[in-house]
């Protein structure tokens, strides 16, 4: 991403939230995973995920921006748009989402 340090710590997290979220290996998560036809995803599955990335890292999408997240590295690159994380020893982390799958 342009003018930002690729932060391995997000792409964890956003692929556990993705395997927690839905079931899915984490060995199949590359950032070129198609969510729809890679994955399985649907329609309810993308509102079910920006729901839980807006939850995990306190943040919002605009709605004019989820139909452009179609892969694993939509999602990364969306995060490290439109989040601002909380540290992962915050109490953010223990309440919500973080909290199935920091826990």
């Amino acid at each position: 991403m342009k003018g930002m340090p690729q932060d391995d710590g997000i792409t964890d997290r956003v692929k556990n939230l993705i395997a927690g979220q839905f079931a899915i290996e984490r060995d199949r998560l590359s950032e070129s995973a198609r969510l729809f036809e890679d994955l399985g995803l649907d329609s309810m599955d993308s509102v079910e995920l920006v729901m839980a990335l807006e939850v995990e890292f306190d943040g919002e999408v605009p709605d004019s921006d989820i139909t452009n997240i179609k892969t694993v590295g939509d999602v990364i690159h969306a995060v490290n748009i439109y989040f601002t994380p909380p540290d992962v020893g915050s109490s953010a982390c223990w309440g919500g989402v973080c909290e199935r799958i920091c826990v």
